[in-house]
């Protein structure tokens, strides 16, 4: 088992993995911040942001992707579970300024649930947390908070189906309107 594994290591060699997966995750981090915020991912190629929209379709993956900064909100919480509160609070306020969902644009339920409004959710609690250890963010008031309630609300219309499962897609400012997909759905959205 993983604890087991865990218990047969030393300290040096359980710093040693924590520093390597530091090490990787601002590779990835700062290569994002530098080459493609604000767009939703970094194509690692050309170095260059991914706008949906702006690029060839790559037909289900691109569901995922909404023009919302997507990186950068699922990267909030390992920013604090690193330490970098100061990256964090930079982080949360680019979200805040920079990212809306009154979009007319389809994207995945399931992975803009778990990535987009779990991401706003966590950074959410983990700012009020830095508030509370008094580390910083004395002006954060909630807006992560709003946005995930403004993000969740843009997709519960997918949750009105006659199966009671939910539609794998939805258009972030129409609801279901125009949505392909609507005949099929989507076991996974479920929970």
């Amino acid at each position: 088992s993983t604890s087991s594994l865990v218990q047969g290591m030393t300290d040096v060699e359980r710093l040693e993995l924590r520093y390597e997966a530091e090490d990787m995750f601002y590779h990835a981090y700062n290569a994002y911040m530098s080459n493609a915020w604000p767009a939703d991912e970094l194509m690692p190629l050309s170095c260059r942001g991914r706008f949906r929209g702006r690029e060839p379709n790559r037909g289900d993956i691109d569901d995922a992707m909404g023009n919302f900064s997507l990186t950068l909100i699922d990267s909030l919480d390992m920013l604090v579970v690193l330490g970098d509160l100061e990256e964090f609070e930079a982080s949360v306020k680019k979200v805040i300024n920079t990212v809306s969902f009154d979009s007319d644009i389809v994207v995945s339920v399931f992975e803009t649930n778990i990535r987009i409004v779990g991401g706003l959710l966590s950074g959410h609690v983990l700012a009020e947390l830095v508030q509370a250890k008094q580390k910083g963010m004395s002006w954060y008031r909630g807006e992560l908070l709003n946005m995930a309630i403004d993000c969740g609300t843009r997709l519960l219309p997918a949750f009105n189906s006659t199966t009671g499962l939910p539609y794998p897609r939805v258009n972030l400012r129409t609801g279901l309107q125009g949505v392909n997909s609507i005949q099929l759905t989507c076991t996974a959205c479920a929970g």
